[in-house]
């Protein structure tokens, strides 16, 4: 028997906030908008992965004050050096920048973290053997 991850749910404080961060930075497109028992639930993907991963956000969340040693995080990959640093700049620029862009070695690469509105980390990243950065 084999499983397939096929999403992530998370009760969010600021579902808004938490909609435009996801949109606004992973670039990522609404699938799916409803109203479950009186509260909105959102599914959000990666344009065209929208049948193979999603992110459920669901209102009500008690936020999450991470601190600055736990690397729990949720990871994007990205296809350039200049695109993690573009990332890291506009963050930087709204107080939310966690980790400035650093190199590492393989398999872990060039990457910067960022805290979502809801305190979780995001890490964007490239050069791992994840996503769009590596050819197949």
């Amino acid at each position: 028997m084999s499983a397939a991850f096929t999403h992530l749910a998370m009760h969010v404080r600021d579902l808004e906030a938490c909609v435009d961060f996801y949109q606004t930075y992973a670039q990522m497109r609404l699938t799916h908008d409803r109203v479950n028992e009186g509260k909105r639930v959102v599914w959000l993907a990666e344009p065209g992965k929208e049948k193979d991963f999603i992110v459920v956000l669901i209102p009500g969340g008690p936020g999450r004050e991470q601190i600055s040693t736990d690397y729990s995080h949720l990871g994007f990959a990205l296809n350039s050096k200049a695109a993690v640093d573009a990332i890291a700049d506009k963050a930087r620029s709204e107080g939310i920048l966690e980790w400035e862009p650093r190199q590492e070695p393989y398999p872990v690469g060039y990457y910067c973290g960022i805290r979502d509105p809801d305190g979780n980390f995001v890490e964007f990243s490239f050069g791992q053997p994840l996503g769009p950065s590596i050819e197949k």
